[in-house]
C-alpha cells in the first residue's frame, strides 16, 4: 500500500469518526422536525403509509422516506442512522459495527411539485440503501442533514431491526383493579425465551411495550411473574396498564374544495387556501362511541386520485377548541397533538386563547390527506401531560399494542431487538371482527 493509499484511507475513517463522536444539535434520541422549512415527513414499510418502521435483519425489507422542502428548490440532503439500546440511550458501540457501507447517503430522488398551488419539493428514498444498511438489531435513530453536515440536522426518525429470536404472544384485557376498571386497558404476554438460552432472564431480557406506536407513553422495566424454564409470562393487575383514552378525533382533507364534516368554512386565493374548523370541545363525559380511525397517523391521499406525494397539495387548517366555561384552562397549556404534529408538543402545536371568541385556536400547514389526532393539556408546574379532561378514557376503546423483547448477550455492549407482536384491544373481543375494524351485527 502506498502513501496516497493510506492518506485516503485515514482521511475516510477520520470522517466516519466525525459522524460519529459530534453531537446531534437535538436531543439524542428524540424524532422531530428541527426546520421550518420541512413538512409532510413520512417513514413507513414500503407500501404502507400507517405501518410502523420495522424491518427484518439481512432481509429485503425496505421502508420508505417522504418529505417536502417549502423552500421550493433543490438542496443536498443527506441520511445516516445511529444505534440505540432499548431505552434509547446511545449503543456504545463504533458505527462500524453496525453499519455496513457508506456512513452518510444523498437522498437523490426528488420531484418539484405539479399541480398544487404551493411550491414544494419533494424528496424519497428506499432505506436501507443498497450501499448502507444495518448489520445489527435495536432501535435506530434516522438522521437527516443539510449539505451532509452534521451541525445542521434538518429531522430524525425512529425506525426498527429485528432478528426474530425468539416468539411473542399477547393479548389485552380488561383490568379487575375497581379504581381502573372502566378507564385503563392491560396487556398480558408471553416470551419464548427458551431459544436463547439467557443465564439470567431479568438483566438480560428487557420487554417495551408501546400503545399506538407512541413512545411518550411506552411502558418499561415489567419483570416476568413467572419462569418456566425460560418461557416468561408478563402477568401482574398492576402492570402494563394503559389508559384506554378514546378512538381518535379525524379531520378528512381528501380534498380542500368540497369541504367534509368537519370544516366550518374556507378562504380561497389564486395562491392557497385557508381552512377553518368547526369548534370542538371536551369528551371526558361522553359516553363511549366505537368508530374506525387511524390510531393517531395520517395518511397522504387526495379524490382526485393524483399522486399524493408530489401533485397534494397544502392548506393553512384552524383547529378550534372550545371549554365548558369560555374561558382558558388555568395553569394548562393547550396542544394539538398526534403524527401531524411529530407526536410533539411544541409551538407550532399549542393553541391560543382566543379571548373575544371565547375558544382556542392554532393554525396548522397540512397536505392533503386524512389525519387523526387529539388535544392534550400541560402543566405548566408539572410539565405532567394529561387527555383525562380533553378526551377522557374508556376501556372500550381500539388501540394498537406492540410488545417489543430485546436481549443483550453476556459481555453484549448494546440491546439487540429479537422479538415483536402487535395485538389490537378488539381482538377476540365478543360483538367485533378487527379484520374489518367493524362491530359484528
Amino acid at each position: 500500500m502506498d502513501l496516497k493509499d493510506l492518506m485516503l484511507r485515514f482521511a475516510f475513517c477520520f470522517c466516519l469518526l466525525s459522524v460519529c463522536t459530534l453531537p446531534f444539535t437535538a436531543n439524542a434520541q428524540e424524532e422531530g422536525v428541527w426546520v421550518n422549512n420541512i413538512h409532510a415527513v413520512k417513514l413507513h414499510i414500503q407500501g404502507d403509509q400507517l405501518a410502523y418502521p420495522v424491518i427484518r435483519l439481512h432481509s429485503a425489507d425496505k421502508l420508505e422516506l417522504h418529505f417536502d422542502d417549502l423552500d421550493a428548490d433543490v438542496k443536498y440532503y443527506t441520511y445516516s442512522f445511529e444505534l440505540f439500546n432499548a431505552d434509547w440511550t446511545p449503543a456504545p458501540v463504533s458505527q462500524f459495527d453496525y453499519m455496513k457501507g457508506f456512513s452518510m447517503v444523498r437522498i437523490n430522488t426528488y420531484r418539484n411539485a405539479s399541480i398544487a398551488l404551493t411550491p414544494y419539493t419533494h424528496y424519497m428514498a428506499s432505506i436501507p440503501d443498497q450501499n448502507t444498511f444495518p448489520t445489527r438489531a435495536g432501535n435506530y435513530l434516522l438522521k437527516v442533514y443539510l449539505n451532509g453536515d452534521v451541525r445542521k440536522p434538518v429531522f430524525s426518525k425512529h425506525f426498527l431491526v429485528v432478528d426474530h429470536r425468539l416468539t411473542v404472544s399477547g393479548s389485552i384485557l380488561q383490568p379487575f383493579n375497581p379504581a381502573v376498571f372502566k378507564t385503563h386497558q392491560k396487556v398480558q404476554f408471553f416470551v419464548n425465551a427458551q431459544p436463547l438460552r439467557p443465564t439470567n432472564v431479568f438483566q438480560q431480557i428487557k420487554v417495551v411495550i408501546l400503545q399506538n406506536n407512541r413512545w411518550d407513553l411506552a411502558i418499561t422495566g415489567m419483570q416476568p411473574t413467572f419462569n418456566r424454564q425460560n418461557i416468561l409470562e408478563y402477568n401482574t393487575e398492576n402492570e402494563g396498564l394503559f389508559p384506554g383514552q378514546r378512538e381518535w378525533r379525524w379531520l378528512n382533507l381528501m380534498s380542500l374544495r368540497l369541504q367534509t364534516d368537519r370544516i366550518d368554512s374556507g378562504a380561497y386565493t389564486n395562491k392557497g387556501q385557508t381552512l377553518f374548523m368547526k369548534a370542538e370541545g371536551e369528551r371526558n363525559a361522553l359516553l363511549y362511541r366505537y368508530y374506525r380511525d387511524a390510531n393517531g397517523m395520517y395518511r397522504l391521499a387526495n379524490i382526485e386520485n393524483n399522486n399524493p406525494y408530489w401533485q397534494g397539495d397544502y392548506a393553512t387548517v384552524w383547529f378550534r377548541y372550545f371549554t365548558p366555561q369560555g374561558k382558558a384552562y388555568s395553569n394548562q397549556d393547550l396542544y394539538v397533538y398526534g403524527e401531524l404534529t411529530n407526536y410533539q408538543l411544541n409551538d407550532a402545536a399549542k393553541m391560543q386563547f382566543n379571548e373575544e371568541k371565547g375558544y382556542y385556536e392554532c393554525p396548522l400547514f397540512l397536505k392533503q390527506g386524512y389525519y387523526d389526532y387529539i388535544y392534550l393539556t400541560r402543566d405548566r408546574k408539572t410539565g405532567v401531560v394529561s387527555s383525562l379532561v380533553t378526551e377522557g378514557n374508556a376501556w372500550e376503546t381500539e388501540n394498537d399494542y406492540t410488545i417489543l423483547v430485546y436481549y443483550r448477550p453476556l459481555g453484549g455492549r448494546s440491546d439487540e431487538l429479537v422479538g415483536i407482536t402487535r395485538v389490537n384491544a378488539l381482538s377476540n373481543r365478543p360483538g367485533f371482527n378487527i379484520r374489518d375494524g367493524q362491530r359484528n351485527q
